[in-house]
């Protein structure tokens, strides 16, 4: 749900922030006109990482007053007081007024830098850097003036590049998933959309497991910008640590959070954002797209649907419905739920208390009328609910589609559970080529249909009348295909155990066309 509020409870504030300089300390020290004078670094370490605004040159016991922040002192040391406490008091001002560092020349006025100046930046953690060789100030000035224009030229492209990026997006309406991939693509780290639920819509973790970038979501240090226009707001887009951005980071995710916004005003809100997210968790989930099972269990998770120490279940659901009713009536039901729709179908994940039992009745209060649920064995982790949701997808597969409104379960369906659970072992499609190989053959050189009356004879196998009537064939015709097929296969119709292996070899052949 979106959230009407006043911006200036959300408005993002713009410190300076050192990941985001456009010079720092440590690129001053490194630059030849500064290497010239054989840097001795005093305080360093942290203080190094300060950001450079301008570089001042001062000997001036006053200059602080001068001082706007983010200033390099370049000084002599030639007018600094020579009482140790008034150093200290001098020291103390510089640091107030917000300088970036200290590059203090020896030889002329001091031969070392005095202790009080020393102390007061080791305290502070101020930058403090001796020159042990004389220099020219204007040389250092010079290059630094030089290297923050070019920066500053750099990062107004970059942010050229970025508008012209999120603008596109917006036009074209993408949808939240692409806008927060190719905000991550250019912030060059982790990027996370949570509504006001903190419930995670997309992410896009780049190289990060997906687990990882789900649940550091929390780090103090994760930038975050609300996603809010006129007065509303839908969300949070967030940002984990990464490498600085010319144009900063913060604009990154603001442009990215603006082309969302818009999103939410150009579709009347942020409805398409449950769906858009469950959508590719099923997506993935069915795909196999994940690295390992955590990544899905972090992001159903990070959906309120829980699977360790709860009894899940996929089901598929066919007939006329909706997404949305499905879900509100799942949820009425105490189930948690992660649906979308699939093809001409409505795919769902049902998670319950582990003491729980998916009743008929239960179920048909979440169908809704007129709809036939194929329901999965239970399951409680996420490999299981996997094989739970492809069970109930290949049930459905093999289900007439006018069967009617019921209810048909994996569990009462002992063949087809065995097929789901060795879907993937190689023994098990070799059965399937070398017993229906004649058959695949003939269909395939004459345009055959001794599949589909196998099928239905395994479906029916004892009522043949049954049988003739689902294949859509006169009893005689279908007998007449029933002989050729034995003949092809050498094999007795009648026996049990052979129908029974002519059956897993067709379920397997059905479930390696549908993977």
């Amino acid at each position: 749900m979106s959230e009407r509020q006043d911006f200036d409870e959300y408005r993002t504030e713009r410190p300076a922030r050192e990941a985001d300089a456009l010079l720092t300390v440590a690129d001053v020290l490194a630059m030849p006109a500064l290497q010239a004078g054989s840097p001795d670094v005093i305080v360093g370490g942290g203080a190094l990482e300060a950001a450079v605004r301008w570089a001042h040159v001062s000997d001036s016991a006053g200059v602080a007053r001068l001082l706007d922040g983010g200033e390099l002192l370049l000084s002599t040391g030639a007018g600094w007081p020579d009482d140790p406490a008034a150093l200290r008091e001098f020291a103390v001002g510089l640091h107030s007024s917000g300088v970036a560092g200290i590059v203090v020349e020896l030889g002329g006025a001091h031969a070392v830098i005095p202790d009080a100046v020393v102390d007061v930046c080791t305290e502070a953690g101020l930058a403090l850097i001796a020159l042990t060789s004389e220099v020219k100030f204007v040389a250092v000035t010079e290059a630094v003036h030089r290297a923050l224009i070019a920066a500053q030229t750099g990062a107004l492209r970059e942010r050229q590049h970025l508008h012209e990026l999120f603008t596109a997006l917006s036009l074209r309406g993408a949808p939240a998933d692409v806008v927060v991939a190719e905000t991550a693509r250019a912030l060059g780290a982790p990027v996370l959309l949570e509504n006001l639920a903190h419930e995670v819509i997309a992410q896009e973790s780049l190289r990060m497991p997906v687990a990882d970038a789900v649940r550091s979501r929390h780090r103090s240090d994760a930038e975050r910008i609300p996603v809010q226009a006129r007065g509303v707001r839908w969300g949070t887009l967030i940002g984990l640590p990464g490498p600085a951005h010319p144009a900063g980071r913060l604009t990154v995710l603001e442009q990215g959070a603006t082309a969302l916004a818009f999103g939410c005003l150009a579709d009347g809100g942020d409805t398409e954002w449950a769906l858009l997210a469950q959508r590719g968790v099923i997506d993935d989930l069915l795909g196999a797209r994940f690295a390992s099972a955590d990544d899905i269990a972090a992001r159903l998770e990070a959906g309120g649907f829980r699977v360790a120490g709860r009894r899940c279940h996929g089901i598929l659901l066919r007939g006329t419905g909706s997404i949305s009713d499905l879900a509100y009536r799942a949820r009425l039901a105490g189930c948690a739920v992660v649906a979308a729709r699939v093809g001409d179908d409505d795919v769902a994940l049902l998670s319950l208390p582990a003491s729980a039992v998916l009743g008929d009745d239960m179920l048909a209060k979440i169908a809704g009328p007129d709809r036939t649920v194929f329901v999965g064995p239970p399951a409680d982790e996420v490999l299981d609910l996997l094989a739970s949701l492809r069970a109930a997808r290949d049930l459905a597969d093999s289900d007439p589609s006018d069967a009617g409104p019921r209810i048909r379960r994996v569990d009462g369906r002992p063949l087809e559970r065995l097929v789901a659970r060795l879907r993937d072992d190689h023994r098990l499609h070799e059965h399937s080529e070398r017993m229906l190989a004649p058959l695949i053959r003939h269909d395939r050189e004459r345009r055959g249909d001794l599949l589909d009356v196998l099928s239905a004879l395994v479906a029916h196998p004892g009522n043949r009348s049954a049988a003739a009537a689902a294949s859509h064939l006169s009893r005689s015709v279908f007998y007449q295909r029933l002989t050729l097929i034995a003949d092809l296969l050498d094999a007795d119709l009648d026996d049990g155990e052979t129908l029974a292996a002519l059956h897993l070899a067709l379920l397997a052949r059905r479930r390696t066309a549908s993977s």
